[in-house]
């Protein structure tokens, strides 16, 4: 499996670095900002040898004319993208080769129409899924539909459990405070929120997390728990009769929360 390392960036994105076992050389995912990059493998002594982009907003993308006339190095990324740095285009199904290492490409449009994901398949999985999923909560939608997102996290809950997530944003305290709104009375919810305040205080990172703790706190992943559907009921005043419309009221939810 790799290493990884975030690194912060702006209020609350994290830019991960990639790395394996016995070499210097490092890729990263989505560098909104050229300047910790470069501070990281100042101190390090490392070598940059690819940048991994999930989808074209500016916070993901905003470091990579710096950091590629620094360092002649390729930008993967969605075929589709709006982000025109992109020198190795990737489309859904496809792979790359990382360090000896093979990632497997996801589209996953719901936040951006472009977003797509990286998934290391090896004994513990290991997912970069951009602004899609996230600890206790998923991407807003701007460019795509619920539809769509949905799709995205139906897609998530065929991984393995062990499967770690690697999101790009700290924003688990706010989604677990969600997440207890829809679901009062989950216990794992409220053990995560103890978990992740005891995280921030020690001013770690409360990722990355797991699909199989997602399965049991992320209203978006439980869209079929009589919790959830519950309460996406009493929010829309409607009876939701399919998975997809308890996830659209609950994003509406999320919008408005």
């Amino acid at each position: 499996m790799f290493d990884v390392t975030p690194i912060p960036a702006f209020n609350d994105n994290y830019i991960w670095a990639i790395s394996v076992d016995g070499q210097d050389q490092i890729a990263v995912v989505d560098p909104g900002d050229a300047t910790p990059v470069e501070n990281y493998l100042n101190e390090n002594g490392l070598q940059l040898a690819a940048i991994l982009v999930t989808h074209h907003h500016h916070d993901h993308t905003g470091g990579i004319s710096k950091l590629v006339e620094n360092h002649q190095v390729p930008v993967y990324g969605p075929e589709n993208s709006q982000f025109d740095g992109i020198t190795q285009p990737l489309a859904d199904g496809s792979s790359l080769e990382l360090f000896g290492h093979t990632l497997n490409i996801r589209t996953i449009p719901g936040h951006t129409l472009d977003h797509i994901s990286y998934l290391y398949s090896g004994e513990t999985p290991q997912l970069f899924c951009g602004d899609t999923l996230f600890l206790a909560g998923c991407g807003r939608i701007f460019e795509g539909t619920p539809a769509q997102m949905f799709a995205a996290m139906e897609y998530f809950k065929t991984l393995a459990d062990n499967t770690e997530i690697y999101c790009t944003h700290e924003y688990s305290l706010a989604n677990l405070k969600f997440a207890e709104a829809v679901e009062p009375d989950n216990a794992d919810i409220q053990a995560t929120t103890r978990q992740c305040y005891q995280l921030r205080e020690d001013n770690k990172p409360t990722l990355p997390t797991t699909i199989e703790q997602e399965r049991r706190i992320n209203p978006f992943l439980r869209t079929d728990a009589e919790a959830v559907i519950r309460s996406a009921r009493e929010f829309s005043g409607q009876p939701l009769s399919s998975e997809l419309e308890v996830f659209t009221a609950v994003r509406e939810w999320k919008n408005q929360f």
